[in-house]
């Protein structure tokens, strides 16, 4: 599609900003001159096998969405798990007769509440940016443009930092919104579908495992709230794992998330795992998550709170207080010990172990 680029205000420098209504997306070349080309003009588009309407109400048992990214741990040679991924069941606790992940789900309003009429779309951009948020404990609200009504997705750093200035993906001008916070279009599909937040549940289960029993490969993600749950169970909070006995196989043994997770010997932390799962899905803390260790009591270091998110020269050991930089050219990081766990095992896999990255567009305020 051809790109239709505007001029949508001044920048501080004296230049002009511009925008792209076709792709929505930034417009502007150097010295605030007008692109030939929108950043997200190569864009795949998202092709009718990548969508699926999805009715909730013909699953009684229970309809699950998440924000699907890059496994934090993979040695399979599957496709890459990006977009929204839903569980649904036709009785509790059943077989799921929808296990897969999709670009973009369409949702009709009937299948709620018989009064409405329409539907409502859950984009694969929005759903992962909906995951970074919460997983850093954020809650995400609807923030619509003032000029011109479009739904407004805070992206990348703008899903884990509250602000009231706001870029409108829709028409492209800078708006301010009444108050401070993280905006994401699937808060107003969350409050016409009426999803409520529920707390996660502690996982029960343990397992130990050997990579070598796998020749297929195993994934691990860390758990994270569901942007739609309707089943009656509870949602639980560990490591999701996946095993396949060879390449062949289609759906993983054991495919189940539990509470504690060894591998050739070496014990996973839960919180470790999920962070680094979201912080590998913000473009701009690529290459800023290491592995740090204390110099002066040898303590694995771990960032948390803004920390986790927020790469930062001074670390300082909850330990024992030294406070240190990472030895590493990077001078800004961000310490998560399963960097080395990672490594750890990629020594012991029967297979390389896989770097995919989502390769999503940085924002701009």
């Amino acid at each position: 599609m051809m790109c239709q680029i505007i001029e949508v205000g001044k920048r501080r420098d004296g230049g002009y900003r511009y925008w792209c209504l076709t792709h929505r997306a930034d417009g502007t070349a150097k010295y605030g001159k007008a692109a030939l080309r929108c950043v997200a003009a190569d864009d795949l588009p998202i092709t009718p096998e990548e969508s699926r309407d999805l009715d909730i109400s013909a699953f009684p048992g229970g309809v699950a969405l998440w924000g699907a990214v890059p496994a934090a741990y993979d040695t399979t040679a599957l496709p890459l798990d990006r977009g929204i991924h839903v569980h649904a069941r036709k009785k509790p606790g059943g077989t799921k007769f929808i296990d897969d992940t999709y670009r973009r789900l369409n949702i009709p309003l009937q299948s709620v509440d018989l009064f409405s009429d329409g539907w409502v779309a859950v984009d694969e951009v929005d759903a992962i940016n909906f995951m970074v948020s919460r997983v850093f404990g954020f809650d995400p609200i609807h923030v619509a443009c003032s000029f011109c009504g479009f739904p407004h997705l805070d992206r990348d750093w703008f899903a884990v930092h509250n602000h009231r200035r706001h870029q409108c993906h829709g028409c492209g001008r800078q708006f301010s919104d009444s108050a401070s916070g993280i905006g994401n279009p699937l808060c107003a599909i969350r409050n016409q579908l009426r999803i409520e937040t529920r707390a996660l549940v502690p996982a029960t289960g343990s397992i130990d495992i050997r990579q070598s029993d796998y020749p297929g490969g195993i994934q691990l993600w860390g758990s994270n709230p569901a942007i739609i749950w309707t089943s009656a169970l509870d949602e639980r909070e560990g490591i999701h794992l996946h095993c396949f006995k060879s390449g062949n196989d289609e759906m993983p043994k054991p495919d189940d998330t539990y509470r504690e997770i060894s591998i050739d010997g070496v014990k996973l932390d839960p919180l470790q795992v999920r962070y680094y799962m979201a912080q590998n899905a913000m473009p701009h803390l690529d290459g800023r998550i290491v592995a740090l260790t204390c110099p002066s009591c040898g303590t694995d270091h771990f960032d948390l709170g803004e920390n986790a998110f927020t790469p930062h020269v001074e670390h300082q050991c909850v330990h024992c207080g030294t406070s240190f930089q990472a030895p590493t050219k990077i001078k800004k990081t961000i310490g998560n010990p399963f960097v080395a766990v990672r490594e750890s095992l990629a020594a012991q896999a029967v297979a390389p172990v896989r770097e995919d990255r989502l390769g999503l567009r940085p924002e701009t305020i």
